[in-house]
């Protein structure tokens, strides 16, 4: 069952109802993949809860006696695994319709020119969003999001860019931030205005940058609705040039950045994005030496997209060895969105990420948990289990951390904490 602040989702939703308030509580006796110095593990381990904080993690032997004060509530995890809460640091979970024609035609053989015809393709998506009500989003959002919360899941990005003119990228965000009020869940809204050209700027790209830059993201600023904002910089995208402005203007308005990059071409987009300091290049199967080395210097983190990879079965991996190799933090995300990745279970991410692009089961589960946060901007307060970070946890009915990568279709989720609150699903 899933808590929130008193509001039912209508249309199949389930039911909700206010959470309890947190308490100093013991979780105990479990097997701890704090994620931090690899996987970290503390076997007879136990964390103590206090609030909406971690207040110690150590083997259950080591817990000092000033702790054990005023612990209201213990928790036996009976040798669970234990894991941070998972980070999904690149999605499109909101948006109108859904593009199941557009797969049909495509595996049918219909290349882009013919969809687009036929009335698929991202403006599809783009026209079925802007008719759609908020309230629909919100609805429709909804259901995607308690997917993904239903896999371990506390903290989730959500870009916009299904609008492409204010009024319904501003749409988008709201509901967004209406998730974050109704859902236990934390959520990172970014802004990508820049996704794609409307129709209203056919042939004038350098047009709709500057609706980008002079008029959306002052007012999207102005109503605190991003902390993000993202380009989609490829050759059927925006051009090297265009993604300079759109950094120049995100940065002085004091947005942090991010890219689509080098997903179907090389484009240098990943060093455009780390002289910006951003905080992910995501997709990189293009990704060239130089633009790792860039992305190492700033700190940059690689989000690597299985989902998208495998949906358009692609061929170009990304540069895995030479990533590893220069110590590029790589995370993982589903991508959820309607027109290529169109999922929303980050497990089976980590098994396409270990099949598909080979990474180990650690790198994996370091990729939705430390470095996804690293790729939101959030590392100082998710994605490892520590003191004094905020007490979202999971734990699962596995003893090995591999085992979250090694099965798939499979959800061994057992309890969910967010902010030291059990939020579902909670049955034996």
């Amino acid at each position: 069952m899933w808590h929130h602040k008193g509001r039912s989702i209508p249309k199949g939703g389930v039911v909700q109802h206010a959470r309890e308030s947190a308490l100093k509580q013991l979780i105990r006796n479990v097997r701890i993949a704090t994620m931090e110095d690899g996987y970290g593990l503390i076997d007879q381990g136990a964390v103590l809860v206090d609030g909406e904080r971690i207040a110690w993690v150590g083997q259950e032997s080591s817990l000092p006696d000033e702790h054990r004060r005023g612990i209201e509530s213990e928790l036996d995890g009976n040798g669970r695994l234990l894991t941070p809460g998972l980070i999904d640091c690149h999605t499109h979970l909101v948006y109108g319709g859904n593009r199941a024609r557009e797969f049909e035609l495509r595996l049918q053989g219909a290349d882009y020119e013919t969809i687009a015809r036929a009335g698929g393709g991202i403006l599809s998506t783009v026209s079925a969003t802007r008719e759609a009500s908020e309230q629909a989003l919100f609805e429709s959002a909804a259901q995607r999001l308690q997917q993904l919360m239903g896999e371990g899941v506390t903290c989730v990005e959500i870009k916009s860019g299904y609008g492409l003119d204010l009024e319904t990228e501003m749409k988008m965000l709201r509901v967004a931030r209406t998730l974050s009020e109704q859902f236990p869940v934390t959520v990172a809204p970014t802004f990508l205005g820049a996704h794609a050209l409307p129709p209203e700027f056919k042939d004038d790209a350098d047009g709709y940058i500057d609706e980008v830059c002079k008029r959306m993201m002052p007012a999207i600023q102005s109503e605190n609705l991003a902390g993000a904002v993202d380009i989609f910089c490829e050759n059927i995208g925006f051009t090297p040039a265009q993604t300079r402005r759109v950094f120049e203007c995100a940065k002085s308005l004091g947005f942090e950045v991010k890219i689509h990059a080098e997903q179907l071409s090389d484009q240098q987009g990943a060093s455009l994005a780390a002289e910006f300091q951003a905080l992910s290049a995501d997709h990189l199967e293009y990704l060239s030496d130089d633009g790792i080395r860039a992305m190492q210097k700033a700190g940059t983190v690689a989000t690597l997209l299985p989902g998208a990879f495998y949906f358009l079965r692609e061929t170009r991996l990304p540069p895995i060895d030479a990533l590893r190799k220069a110590g590029v933090p790589m995370a993982i995300a589903t991508d959820s969105n309607p027109g290529t990745s169109p999922t929303t279970s980050l497990l089976l991410m980590l098994n396409m990420a270990a099949t598909l692009f080979r990474l180990t089961p650690l790198e994996c589960l370091q990729g939705v948990t430390v470095n996804g946060a690293r790729a939101l901007g959030l590392e100082r307060n998710l994605g490892t289990v520590a003191a004094k970070k905020q007490a979202d946890l999971v734990l699962w009915n596995v003893g090995d951390p591999a085992e979250l990568t090694y099965n798939f279709g499979a959800n061994p989720c057992y309890r969910i904490f967010r902010k030291g609150q059990q939020t579902g699903p909670g049955s034996d």
